[in-house]
């Protein structure tokens, strides 16, 4: 009996640290809970079964995270002691839980606005700049309303704490001697190292790929855990590492015919291929009458082709752009190479895809390298340049990276004349960027052809627009009013200029380029890599190209198509590039179009179309192809196809591994003629 009651003490710390393990999961799937209330638009298109189960895959995730916290308290049960007077134990278990909590109430507007879990995305951004995402993050969200909720749970975990160190409280008597606590401790152990594997089967521990038990995307999100999965971020800051797996995708002069065969137009012929993978000189297949003098690109933030009513999609949103597609060449099956601005500039403006494992590109010592972009193909010819942005150029090193390209005038934030509107955050309305724009093309020698990249900003969270608006607010779309509301008033900003511009003598000799940098997240998700959000409009304006093209090209392209397209209307002449995309309107007529494209942040999936055939490649798992629609409504069909899945995964890993090779080679660029102004 007295020694019965020598266990106490060990069987109460024993009783705690389960009880305490409980509560952390119970907290966790409140923070699940919430963000599956957040996100009603997502949660629509799942079945409830998987929305449940959901739930039930998710606590092994949870598991993970409580093992973790929990490991201190089970190797106290060596203690001569154990947990003592717990009050140690319950200040650790606050302070752990109370981040496991901060980060699960602020990841469903995260999660709302990126479609993706916590992530490297939520530690570049801060990263990037703490100041101006906390100001976002102030004025885009409502902070002190989570702040509140975060402090509730807080005050449930000190109070399921407390009431779990009553129940279990020890009676005072010694601690038993160490061969009775090693055996309790081994069993504890033991069940930490399995909570934290996640899983009972040999091998590799618990990764994202199990999470995903459903067809829906967000179903299977929903059962991640984002404490988990930004930690998995942070300490894998070895992306590079896990990217550059592609490298051995394929065998390198196999991976080098294929991408050779995808990328060369017909006319096009490889320049020093012992050197560079895709050089080469490229004949445009069509041009127009009279080929226009200037370039300029409008990139213009979050402008989704789900909310573009030239595509089909006409709820209002975009009257202004609707007017100009009447004019121009309307691409309707344009995609991003990615979903962040950064990767929707370098691969526009310097024409490169977006990697597995260097999505930062324009702020890694890869960025350094050279590029066959606009101010490689442009300069040496004579053309003067302009970038205006609304924001500050030190964001995404987007100043350091296209000036080591070449441009040479940046016009940011600072540098704009008498505003209307000035957001802390960000920087100035879209109307006053492109007033400004107008400033500077009006300033350009009217000798010299110029080319100009103008890129919007008003359209990104915190959506602070001119009060009074010049539009009226969008309502009906629930949590997107304020961001089509936005995307609305960006569309005025855009008529705006072209009415003045259209006023200029430059603009009959000019050809305008306008799309978006990236989509955002809708209500339909379309496979695995939800394809919506790489959806974008792009228009061509110039004299006589409907004449020439038509009103419309429904060839699937993406950003790295922009520069050979536009550029091969623009000269009207044989050039040299070393572009990962193809001038679409040289294509044969029965080529339907290809791309490869990825997520933002450390997720992995790539995926490969080629027309309105996919393949999506997730890191771990196997690849699924299907095929997808835009039109009349959005659909994904998987099916089954073996020998064509094969084809097409054979080609994705082949470009990858190919772009890849030439970037940490630094074979990305053009040879010193080329660049020197040769083009002839």
């Amino acid at each position: 009996m007295k020694k019965t009651w020598r266990l106490r003490p060990l069987l109460a710390d024993t009783g705690f640290i389960v009880l305490s393990a409980f509560l952390l999961l119970f907290l966790q799937a409140l923070l699940r809970a919430l963000l599956l209330v957040r996100n009603p638009e997502l949660a629509a298109g799942a079945a409830n079964t998987d929305l449940a189960w959901a739930f039930v895959v998710g606590m092994r995730f949870d598991f993970i995270i409580a093992s973790y916290i929990l490991l201190p308290l089970v190797l106290s049960l060596l203690l001569p002691n154990g947990l003592g007077e717990r009050r140690l134990a319950r200040l650790w278990l606050l302070f752990t839980g109370g981040i496991v909590l901060f980060l699960g109430v602020s990841e469903p507007e995260f999660y709302h606005e990126f479609h993706t879990r916590l992530n490297s995305l939520a530690i570049q951004y801060l990263k990037e700049d703490p100041s101006t995402v906390s100001s976002m993050i102030w004025h885009g969200f409502p902070v002190v309303r989570y702040l509140l909720l975060w402090a509730v749970l807080q005050a449930v975990l000190a109070w399921g704490l407390k009431l779990a160190d009553r129940w279990t409280r020890k009676f005072g008597m010694a601690y038993p001697q160490w061969w009775a606590r090693i055996p309790v401790f081994l069993i504890f152990a033991f069940l930490v190292a399995l909570g934290a594997r996640g899983t009972l089967r040999h091998g590799a521990p618990l990764r994202w790929g199990d999470a995903f038990h459903s067809q829906n995307l967000f179903a299977n999100h929903l059962a991640l855990n984002g404490t988990w999965s930004l930690a998995k971020a942070a300490m894998g800051n070895k992306k590079k590492d896990a990217g550059k797996t592609w490298l051995k995708a394929m065998n390198r002069e196999q991976a080098l015919a294929r991408t050779r065969q995808l990328l060369l137009a017909p006319g096009d012929d490889l320049q020093q291929p012992d050197q560079y993978p895709v050089l080469r000189r490229h004949q445009p297949g069509a041009t127009l009458p009279h080929p226009p003098k200037n370039l300029v690109f409008i990139i213009m933030e979050s402008f989704s082709g789900q909310f573009t009513g030239a595509l089909g999609n006409d709820h209002g949103i975009t009257p202004r752009f609707d007017e100009l597609a009447q004019e121009g060449l309307l691409f309707d099956h344009m995609f991003s190479n990615g979903t962040h601005t950064h990767q929707g500039m370098f691969a526009t403006v310097a024409c490169f895809p977006n990697l597995p494992g260097f999505e930062y590109l324009m702020q890694e010592p890869e960025g350094q390298h050279q590029f066959s972009g606009l101010p490689a193909l442009l300069k040496p010819l004579g053309f003067q340049d302009v970038y205006v942005y609304n924001g500050a150029f030190n964001w995404d090193n987007q100043k350091g990276f296209f000036r080591n390209q070449g441009m040479t005038r940046f016009i940011g934030r600072d540098q704009m004349e008498n505003p209307v509107f000035t957001d802390p955050t960000w920087g100035v309305s879209d109307q006053d960027m492109f007033d400004q724009a107008l400033r500077e093309l009006n300033r350009m020698r009217p000798d010299q052809p110029f080319f100009a990249v103008l890129q919007t900003l008003s359209n990104h969270t915190p959506y602070a627009l001119p009060d009074p608006l010049p539009v009226d607010k969008v309502t009906g779309f629930g949590g997107l009013d304020d961001h089509l509301t936005a995307m609305r008033y960006a569309d005025w900003a855009l008529g705006r200029f072209f009415d003045e511009a259209k006023k200029q003598p430059w603009f009959k000799d000019t050809l305008f380029v306008l799309l978006g940098d990236h989509g955002f997240g809708v209500k339909k998700q379309l496979g695995e890599i939800d394809l919506l959000r790489f959806h974008i409009p792009m228009l061509m304006l110039a004299p006589g190209i409907q004449d020439r093209f038509g009103k419309r090209i429904h060839t699937a392209a993406t950003q790295v198509d922009v520069i050979p397209t536009s550029v091969s209307l623009l000269l009207g002449k044989p050039f040299t590039h070393q572009c990962w995309g193809r001038d679409i309107l040289s294509l044969p007529a029965d080529d339907p179009g290809l791309g490869v494209i990825k997520p933002s942040g450390s997720d992995h999936t790539v995926a490969h179309f080629r027309g309105d055939r996919i393949v999506i490649k997730p890191p771990h798992g196997k690849a699924v192809a299907g095929r997808y629609r835009l039109y009349p409504e959005p659909a994904f069909f998987p099916d089954g196809k073996p020998a064509e899945k094969s084809e097409m995964l054979a080609d994705l890993k082949a470009y990858v591994s190919t772009a890849m090779h030439a970037l940490l080679e630094n074979r990305t660029g053009l040879p010193n003629a080329s660049r020197s102004g040769k083009q002839d």
